[in-house]
């Protein structure tokens, strides 16, 4: 299914930027665990577009649930989460009916679908659909939250300005978590809004690296060869429309070091089997190995921007010029990372659904 997602924890997300609704259906969640639908509003409020770093769209995003739900507690049947479009300016989007757009998925929809497509404001393939997944992931995160399984994002660079890594992870996960711009040092926020202000008075855009980091996940999840942690991790954060890299633990710098260097040694403490350090960011063979799960994703310069760019015209098959119009973000990394968090959650809470049997989230 092309627009589901997971095996027994599954996702299925549905609508257009400019149709009437968006949302999703979250299938195979276990009886009984608590919705707050609080926190769903919060996490909604992370992704919603803020001040002048983002869209000029003002979206309301309330969260309608609609089935699977009795008395602030999920039934086991599917959770359907509905959330209405409302401030659509579709006449802005007129040109691009046949002027495709550089960097979007506009080509390809049209080729794939025949010229069918809702190509307003990206239809099916806008970033707005990920806020049916954000809907859902808040319910994955607060039922890995009754486990101890924590999971945070932060901006590890954005337009050449980094932020420090995780050190106290569980710390920082929970300073995360409370705040609307997700970074860990000092001063770095205010450099980062700078340096996206800047793109968008020069109209254009700006992308970055998140980091994430899932404290208190346990040993012996996952399977090796084709669903591994990695690779179905991989899957869902491919899936995120401007993602295009993902690294685990040390990533891509392992490759500069010697076996000395990046293997994890091991040390038994408590009676738990540790590591010294986290090089393979918390999976051994596909397998989690009980330390943090960290990876990094690559989200790339939003592809709306307001430059002149070459493309060609879909009706007369010339090559001609293009100029956006509309509401756009200079950056959408800000917006991401409680995206990023939402998908890891369902496919973490998938996992442990396969290892541990449908019903263990929901077990005291």
């Amino acid at each position: 299914m092309k627009n589901s997602f997971g095996s027994s924890v599954t996702v299925t997300l549905f609508g257009e930027s400019h149709g009437a609704a968006i949302g999703a259906v979250l299938d195979g969640i276990a009886p009984g665990i608590e919705i707050d639908e609080d926190f769903i509003a919060g996490q909604m409020s992370l992704r919603r577009a803020v001040g002048k770093i983002s869209t000029a769209r003002q979206e309301e995003d309330k969260v309608r649930i609609v089935s699977g739900v009795f008395n602030g507690r999920t039934t086991g049947t599917p959770i359907t989460f509905i959330i209405e479009n409302q401030d659509t300016r579709s006449r802005d989007y007129g040109e691009l009916a046949y002027k495709v757009r550089p960097g979007h998925a506009d080509y390809t929809a049209n080729v794939k679908y025949h010229g069918f497509q809702d190509f307003r404001g990206g239809g099916h393939f806008s970033g707005r659909i990920t806020a049916g997944l954000v809907a859902a992931g808040a319910v994955a995160i607060k039922a890995l939250a009754t486990k101890g399984i924590t999971i945070g994002t932060h901006i590890l660079s954005c337009a050449g300005i980094n932020d420090r890594g995780f050190e106290n992870i569980p710390e920082d996960i929970a300073r995360l978590n409370g705040i609307e711009f997700a970074v860990l040092g000092d001063g770095v926020k205010e450099k980062m809004i700078a340096a996206i202000e800047s793109a968008r008075d020069d109209g254009d855009s700006v992308g970055g690296r998140l980091e994430t980091a899932v404290y208190g996940f346990p040993a012996g999840v996952g399977e090796p060869w084709f669903d591994t942690i990695e690779s179905v991790l991989s899957h869902i954060l491919f899936s995120i429309p401007a993602v295009k890299g993902v690294e685990f633990g040390e990533g891509f710098a392992l490759t500069e070091l010697r076996g000395s260097q990046s293997n994890d040694a091991f040390y038994s403490e408590d009676g738990e089997v540790r590591t010294k350090t986290n090089n393979c960011g918390g999976i051994l063979g596909g397998i989690t190995d009980g330390m943090p799960i960290i990876f990094r994703t690559a989200v790339k310069p939003t592809p709306s921007i307001y430059k002149d760019q070459q493309t060609v015209d879909m009706n007369t098959g010339e090559n001609t010029t293009l100029t956006i119009k509309g509401r756009h973000d200079p950056a959408i990394i800000h917006r991401a990372r409680v995206v990023v968090d939402s998908a890891a959650a369902l496919v973490l809470c998938d996992q442990l659904a396969l290892r541990y049997g449908t019903d263990w989230l929901a077990e005291k």
